[in-house]
């Protein structure tokens, strides 16, 4: 399938590329810096992109300490591999998105990770009628991410690489080193596939995956690891978790904005029961930014389409329940806590409302 060209509003989530195409196209024009091989904009453009440049007309994508966004930039530039670690919904798979659409123009050679990963869905698979019929040929070869991003130059994502199996996720270890991918299949020439100027890997991995499927030291080495860590400032929070709900209520058909005051409880909220409180927060939940936008979110849709209004406070509660125990009743218990304990305490109308709705939380 080719990847859109155009903004396309019928999409539920174009790539970056096509989400912010203008301003990838008004970078270009302007970007006078020198470029690394391979790479679509400069180093100090490509940070502009992801962290925005108001002079240049570039909004704010990455909510994250700019630093860390100039470390990763050079580490692709170096060639090494760079592999961005940290809590679920901490944005490594936006900022992996970015950064790519940013160095290669194109975010959409992805590798998703998972226990059913395979090595020919990262490196090259086969048409079978066509290898049946003429063998291991060019035309027969069915190339996956990897081999695209060899061939072309580009930046290959991999996500949640530690929850693919080891031997799996080992595959990479020559493509990082020696920068060649064998196809043992074919012969001459066609049978290596020599990486050319701007391929490099961006990889994920979730802290709380640890230990799942534990990276070998020897891939390890051909990372540099950065670690991406929830947004520190609670106004900063706020506006990002409005914006983004925001842009996702549109897409839903909801007519109303987010209300501001109540998306500063659920920010809130979200911030003390992930605080490390001795225990009364959930232990098990995952209480990230991007979770408090899909709450925000069906908020919005749940009052909207339910009864043509906002969302409201006894709307919050009852959409938190699936956010903040997924699979631990004790984090239920702990969030039925905080509600009956913290909110009451808690100055405004929309705390009050929220204690006030308490027992709309499922047991």
């Amino acid at each position: 399938m080719p990847v859109p060209t155009a903004d396309r509003p019928d999409l539920q989530r174009p790539p970056a590329e096509v989400r912010f195409a203008e301003e990838l196209a008004v970078l270009r024009e302007r970007d006078g810096d020198p470029r690394p091989p391979g790479w679509e904009l400069s180093l100090r453009a490509a940070r502009s992109f992801v962290v925005g440049d108001e002079r240049a007309g570039v909004s704010r994508k990455f909510v994250g300490n700019a630093a860390l966004v100039e470390r990763a930039l050079v580490t692709l530039a170096t060639n090494r591999g760079l592999m961005l670690v940290g809590e679920p919904g901490t944005a490594k798979s936006l900022l992996s998105e970015l950064i790519a659409a940013a160095v290669s123009g194109t975010s959409t050679l992805t590798v998703q990770g998972g226990a059913a990963t395979t090595e020919d869905q990262i490196k090259y698979g086969w048409n079978y009628a066509l290898l049946v019929s003429e063998g291991p040929s060019t035309r027969s070869l069915v190339p996956a991410p990897m081999l695209k991003g060899m061939a072309q130059g580009k930046v290959v994502r991999f996500e949640e690489i530690t929850r693919c199996p080891l031997e799996v996720q080992d595959c990479l270890l020559s493509l990082l080193s020696e920068r060649v991918l064998a196809v043992p299949e074919l012969d001459g020439p066609d049978g290596m596939v020599f990486a050319v100027p701007g391929f490099n890997v961006i990889a994920t991995a979730n802290t709380r995956d640890r230990g799942v499927n534990e990276m070998s030291a020897a891939l390890k080495r051909r990372f540099n690891f950065e670690t991406v860590f929830p947004i520190a400032d609670f106004a900063t929070e706020v506006a990002l978790v409005e914006a983004e709900s925001a842009a996702l209520l549109r897409r839903s058909g909801v007519e109303p904005a987010p209300d501001r005051d109540l998306l500063e409880v659920l920010v809130a909220t979200f911030r003390e029961l992930r605080a490390p409180d001795g225990g009364k927060g959930p232990s098990s939940a995952v209480l990230s930014t991007a979770e408090a936008v899909s709450v925000a979110h069906a908020v919005g849709v749940r009052g909207w389409f339910l009864r043509q209004e906002p969302g409201s406070a006894a709307d919050l509660v009852t959409c938190l329940a699936g956010t903040a125990a997924k699979d631990n009743p004790d984090d239920l218990a702990r969030l039925r806590r905080f509600l009956e304990q913290q909110a009451e305490r808690r100055k405004g109308g929309r705390w009050r409302e929220l204690y006030d709705a308490r027992h709309l939380l499922a047991d």
